[in-house]
């Protein structure tokens, strides 16, 4: 995975960096809580949801257990449309690919539409660095690229900004990118919108070259699908004379009824509409219409390393449909650039560390990001449990062990700075292990309660700084139960 974040703090630190930050905290907590609620309401409106969310868990476990078929079926098809194929292991493999491939046009620009795979292995840095600008046609990826910032949301990268900051970087970036904002610009919604519209519509006109990533991509014809609200994609999908699609392998679905199931679910899931107002799709290259040089990078970038992984490659499911995030309490206060990575979120910290692995400061803290309130899982349409990865991954930050990193088997140490959690995990598996010293230790706690401090010393001072402590009760619960019951359940 990219350095995209690189030079970020881990997420402690950079969550309460941010949660201090009352623009932000506002910002994120209108856009959650009214995305939240339209979601709920285009959801219930769907008698079946229950049932199409497990259809959908079905078609991703089933394609993911068989991925290496579909992968080459996937390349078979796009090859037999006219399309040309390229596999990229990680990165740095994709980029030099995108470049050679721009480089060979003769061309020194490209548009874009929206694709987190770009983003994941830093394609615009990459392509700078070889003398090729590339320029975001995608509204939020837009100001983002205008404001020199990151994106902070799966879906609405720009949603930690409001529509007067919006205006600011319009007027003070637009004319160092190519056309300049229109005098007197307000933050209304539809002057914004207009403002965008006649910058990206010079790029569009004039662009040789398309860069995409794709929500979807059918095995069975070798066709892509890119989901959208605003038109943008559709017009750098078709405009552009050379199209370079970049997807991770994870997109692949078998067939075109099994996408069916996801364009029912991913636009209530997302945007609560009952479907995209722009579906478009596209196989191989046609004669005279649209573009006639089509190149698909598959990416891996530590795909594989998380299928081989029983319990975390659920994660794989992902549609980027962004409901995780919505419901997140540690989201809507930390915001998105606090996970260090463009997947932030509960799904973030579930995916991240398992394409880039957990020997990393950050990517070892991301496991910790969540309050496994459970919210997560119930909002996924395609039911990822996502509180059972990120205990899953505690474990494997906290102990370590075997895990497979490019390809191969490697035993993992465990990371720095866990060893207190390593002890009380330790004890209390002894003490569970041990019945009489447990019930010893339970009657010295409660005959000691009114000694007890209110906060915990030592390593567990930060985590009882801002919690309450169970109050331990007068008499333990079994020597209540001998005592009242005689050791003995009742019940019939």
């Amino acid at each position: 995975m990219s350095g995209t974040f690189v030079g970020m703090p881990a997420f402690p630190k950079a969550a309460h960096e941010a949660v201090h930050d009352t623009t932000l905290r506002g910002n994120l907590r209108h856009a959650t809580h009214t995305i939240r609620g339209k979601r709920a309401k285009a959801v219930a409106e769907v008698s079946d949801w229950a049932e199409l969310r497990e259809a959908g868990k079905r078609i991703k476990d089933h394609t993911l257990r068989h991925l290496d078929r579909y992968l080459v079926q996937l390349e078979e098809s796009v090859t037999a449309a006219g399309g040309t194929v390229h596999w990229a292991a990680d990165a740095d493999e994709a980029n030099d690919i995108v470049a050679r491939l721009v480089k060979m046009t003769g061309e020194s620009e490209v548009v874009k539409v929206k694709s987190m795979a770009t983003q994941e292995i830093g394609l615009n840095e990459a392509l700078e660095a070889e003398g090729i600008r590339a320029y975001e046609t995608d509204l939020a990826e837009l100001i983002v690229q205008l404001g020199k910032d990151r994106p902070s949301h799966i879906l609405v990268p720009a949603i930690h900004r409001n529509r007067g900051e919006i205006r600011d970087i319009f007027e003070r970036e637009m004319s160092e990118w190519g056309r300049p904002a229109p005098e007197g610009l307000t933050d209304t919604p539809a002057e914004l919108a207009e403002a965008a519209r006649l910058h990206l519509r010079e790029k569009f006109l004039r662009a040789k070259v398309g860069i995409s990533g794709a929500n979807f991509m059918v095995a069975e014809t070798g066709t892509l699908v890119v989901v959208e609200s605003e038109g943008n994609g559709r017009m750098c999908l078709t405009l552009p004379e050379t199209l370079i699609s970049v997807v991770g392998i994870e997109k692949t679905v078998p067939t075109w009824q099994d996408l069916e199931v996801f364009l029912q679910t991913l636009p209530r899931s997302s945007t609560a509409e009952r479907m995209n107002p722009y579906t478009s799709t596209w196989t191989g290259t046609t004669d005279e219409d649209g573009p006639q040089n089509f190149h698909l990078v598959l990416l891996d970038n530590g795909r594989t390393d998380a299928l081989a992984d029983e319990i975390g490659r659920q994660a794989l499911r992902c549609i980027r449909c962004s409901a995780c995030l919505n419901v997140c309490p540690v989201y809507e206060r930390a915001g998105g650039h606090a996970y260090g990575s463009v997947y932030p979120g509960p799904i973030g910290a579930i995916l991240s560390p398992q394409l880039r692995g957990v020997t990393s400061e950050i990517d070892a803290s991301l496991p910790y990001a969540s309050s496994l309130c459970g919210a997560c899982y119930e909002v996924c349409p395609v039911a990822i449990d996502i509180p059972e990865v990120l205990v899953h991954l505690r474990e494997r930050v906290v102990e370590g062990g075997q895990v497979t990193a490019n390809g191969n088997k490697v035993v993992l140490k465990p990371a720095k700075g866990h060893a207190a959690e390593r002890a009380a995990m330790r004890a209390a598996r002894w003490a569970f292990s041990h019945p009489g010293a447990l019930r010893t230790g339970q009657r010295l706690a409660s005959r000691t309660r009114r000694l007890h401090p209110r906060t915990l010393p030592g390593p567990g001072k930060a985590w009882s700084e801002t919690r309450d402590l169970p109050t331990v009760p007068a008499e333990p619960f079994r020597d209540w139960w001998q005592r009242t019951r005689g050791g003995k359940d009742g019940a019939k």
